[in-house]
């Protein structure tokens, strides 16, 4: 009878794929007999599961919609996986962290009763830090809105804040959705002004559809590339380009995304562009970077980290020994 249940159980994980099997595929993947299957589909049959099959060369067995829910054959790592991604994604979306307790209360019950005790454990014992109350989040109905969009490539009028506040509507092609930390960014194709935008999430207040389709277009470089050059041209007040020693790729690896963008020099330095709010967060950054550079610009940028740099001194100075 465990041999059975077990076989059950293995055969009802081959049928959630979503695809159609041969009776010869599924029965060599049990290492059972053709007969064997037959008699297993029709006792998934009567336990309410419906297994359809189609006769011919083209058919097979698949799964059909309105089974009663399936019990999820998670190995441990693979729960352990899905409880830590609920964790960490709560965080960046406003409301979700309500929905992924909830999530975790209807998997439970699903789980193998190992992979389940596992999960449980991890999402009870983790916590996450709490957004700033001056912290921007993106709204989870949006975040599924622009998701949605992406997929259908449908096209989207999308009401915007620009970073010095200024509301402006963009004609956009969505094509992908990048996270990186508690930001969630939307790559798309502007159509009005013919170039590809990096929008951050949280500064869209509303993305309304247009009913008009898209051609899917390739993107010019890796996401990630291009978010990071979309930040390092961001409209900052402050600005400065460092000289350092390396490849885009090799340094790519080590400076985060929304510290600047890379620009190579030659086969072996690159030009980091960074933008801040204020002389002194522009020194901050240059101090995160904790890398050599060998040169700056503009040139009177120099003079002015110094002056930031001086003013911290002569603070520390003030401070009782």
């Amino acid at each position: 009878m465990a041999s059975t249940a077990a076989r059950l159980l293995r055969l009802l994980s081959l049928l959630q794929g979503g695809r159609s099997w041969s009776g010869m595929a599924l029965a060599e993947r049990l290492d059972i007999h053709p007969r064997s299957l037959r008699r297993d589909i029709e006792r998934l049959r009567e336990a309410g599961y419906p297994v359809h099959a189609a006769p011919g060369s083209g058919g097979g067995y698949r799964l059909g919609q309105g089974a009663a829910a399936l019990p999820l054959l998670l190995e441990e790592d693979e729960a352990l996986t899905v409880a830590v991604a609920l964790r960490a994604a709560a965080p960046a979306v406003r409301g979700m962290d309500a929905a992924a307790a909830r999530v975790m209360a209807k998997l439970d019950p699903l789980l193998p009763r190992r992979s389940g005790q596992r999960a449980s454990a991890a999402h009870a014992a983790m916590a996450s830090m709490p957004a700033a109350e001056t912290e921007s989040l993106v709204d989870a109905d949006l975040l599924g809105q622009l998701a949605a969009a992406c997929r259908d490539r449908a096209t989207l009028r999308l009401d915007y804040r620009r970073h010095s506040g200024t509301a402006i509507t963009r004609n956009v092609e969505p094509a992908l959705l990048v996270n990186y930390g508690r930001r969630w960014y939307l790559l798309v194709w502007d159509r009005e002004r013919q170039d590809w935008r990096s929008l951050r999430a949280d500064r869209i207040d509303q993305a309304l559809a247009t009913g008009a389709r898209f051609a899917p277009r390739a993107l010019p470089e890796e996401p990630l590339q291009l978010l990071r050059k979309a930040i390092g041209e961001a409209p900052f007040p402050c600005r400065a380009r460092v000289r350092l020693a390396g490849t885009v790729e090799a340094l790519a690896a080590r400076i985060p995304p929304w510290l600047g963008a890379l620009q190579a020099d030659g086969p072996a330095h690159c030009w980091l562009g960074l933008g801040a709010p204020s002389m002194s967060a522009l020194a901050a950054n240059l101090l995160l970077l904790d890398l050599p550079f060998d040169a700056i610009a503009p040139a009177e940028v120099r003079l002015t980290l110094t002056q930031a740099l001086d003013a911290l001194r002569t603070q520390l100075d003030r401070l009782p020994q």
